[in-house]
């Protein structure tokens, strides 16, 4: 890759440029990324691949218009047709009363440690050995008869932003993976199961093997299994699907939503939304976090940023835009590419532990459903209302008594999040992330 502050030095000329052909302001962001990936099936290489890109997207504001373009030609003739078509459509698109730059004081001024770089390329062969390793102990767990697939993957990107208003910055990020998905039993009653491991650091990924091993083993604890009754039941959600309802409560409380009126939740600024002892927290500064980042798409200052406090919504996600359209300030959640404009999300998003262990959370439940896999979309954004397929484990007297699926759970995503309780064993494993989560009374439907 190349220098940050070559990158810095060539998007201040981008921007020099753009105000000399007319631009009033501007943005620049170069990403580079290069990737690798192996994936292999019984043993036999599948793929193996090797990718680099590098973009450039420049955006400009004329008044209240602002136009963007973007290329991967970074000639010196090719960056004048970036600017002069950038500076060209700002002058003929309509006008947006909420774009423009932030202020100074809204600006990032240091960039903090996060160690999100690891910055020695995996060779192929540390990759081979990965999948392979991963694969082979899952096909040795007994009860396994087919396997889809193991996969290694290596990525490392930089991020570099620059603009009229002073802002300069730049950092990289990387990251690791691993994972396999085989298949027990034959014919109609075959099963098929996962796991996988992924880290910005090479050295944190889990053991292949112990990787490989949980996956089979949770295949095989999937055969014959049953439906079950309809009726409304305690729901309980294994962390591989808990943070699905992080994710709704994301997209709940973005600004465009909350702006638009599109989000269940537009008119609960300050209410209670989850029980008391509910903290929701997003935290860009999380070290070795999997969406880490020193400052925002616009060069905001950000932080760590208690979402739900006590079960109470403390904010929204807020970009630029969104934070002016609401008449509020940004939360410094801008996210971009280089090909469109900002708009809000969320990075290390999770929910605090609670403080019971999984096996308590369950032990007065007589009958339930412990959910270890989601199916489908069902999910309205503007009611809240909720219905998915699922599959996992019979609940009976508080253990796990039997494979179930062919499910669909139902309710309404405000009733639900006010019946949450979390166990605590919270583990950082994706973007959002949640410990196991009970939820009480939901309808469960089946045969």
């Amino acid at each position: 890759m190349t220098d940050p502050q070559d990158d810095l030095d060539l998007l201040d000329r981008v921007i020099a440029q753009a105000k000399a052909a007319g631009a009033e302001a501007a943005d620049a962001l170069l990403v580079h990324s290069v990737s690798l990936s192996y994936a292999q099936r019984l043993g036999q290489l599948e793929r193996l691949e090797r990718d680099e890109s590098n973009d450039l997207g420049l955006r400009v504001l004329i008044g209240r218009r602002q136009a963007i373009v973007s290329s991967s030609d970074r000639s010196p003739g090719a960056l004048n047709d970036l600017v002069e078509r950038a500076v060209a459509m700002a002058r003929v698109v309509p006008e947006d009363p909420h774009c423009g730059l932030a202020a100074p004081g809204q600006l990032a001024k240091k960039q903090p440690e996060l160690d999100i770089c690891d910055a020695s390329e995996p060779s192929p062969e540390t990759l081979i050995e990965r999948a392979a390793a991963c694969e082979e102990a899952a096909r040795a767990v007994t009860g396994i008869t087919n396997s889809e697939g193991a996969e290694a993957g290596w990525s490392l990107g930089r991020v570099t932003l620059a603009a009229s208003n002073g802002f300069a910055g730049s950092y990289a990020s990387s990251g690791h993976s691993l994972g396999v998905a085989v298949v027990a039993g034959e014919g109609l009653g075959m099963e098929r199961d996962y796991d996988f491991s992924s880290a910005v650091h090479g050295g944190d990924l889990d053991d292949p093997a112990e990787v490989g091993r949980r996956a089979g083993e949770r295949t095989v604890k999937r055969l014959g299994a049953r439906k079950a009754a309809t009726g409304k039941v305690p729901v309980v959600l294994d962390p591989r699907v808990s943070n699905g309802l992080l994710r709704h409560l994301a997209g709940a409380i973005n600004g465009i939503a909350v702006a638009r009126g599109t989000s269940f939740l537009k008119d609960k600024l300050g209410e209670r939304i989850f029980p008391e002892r509910v903290t929701i927290v997003d935290d860009p500064h999380r070290p070795r976090g999997l969406r880490s980042k020193p400052f925002d798409g616009e060069g905001v200052a950000n932080g760590r940023l208690a979402v739900v406090e006590e079960g109470r919504l403390a904010t929204w996600i807020l970009d630029l835009a969104s934070a002016r359209q609401l008449g509020l300030k940004t939360t410094g959640r801008a996210a971009r590419g280089t090909s469109s404009p900002p708009s809000p999300a969320t990075t290390n998003l999770y929910m605090e532990a609670g403080g019971v262990s999984p096996a308590e959370l369950m032990a007065d439940i007589k009958s339930g459903f412990y959910v270890t896999e989601m199916m489908g979309m069902g999910v309205n954004g503007v009611t809240g209302d909720y219905s998915r397929g699922a599959a996992g484990f019979w609940i009976e007297n508080g253990e796990l008594a039997y494979p179930v699926s062919e499910l669909t759970v139902a309710g309404n995503l405000k009733d639900m999040f006010l019946k949450i309780t979390p166990a605590d064993d919270l583990v950082f494993r994706y973007g959002a992330n949640a410990p196991t989560l009970r939820i009480e009374g939901m309808t469960v439907a089946g045969a």
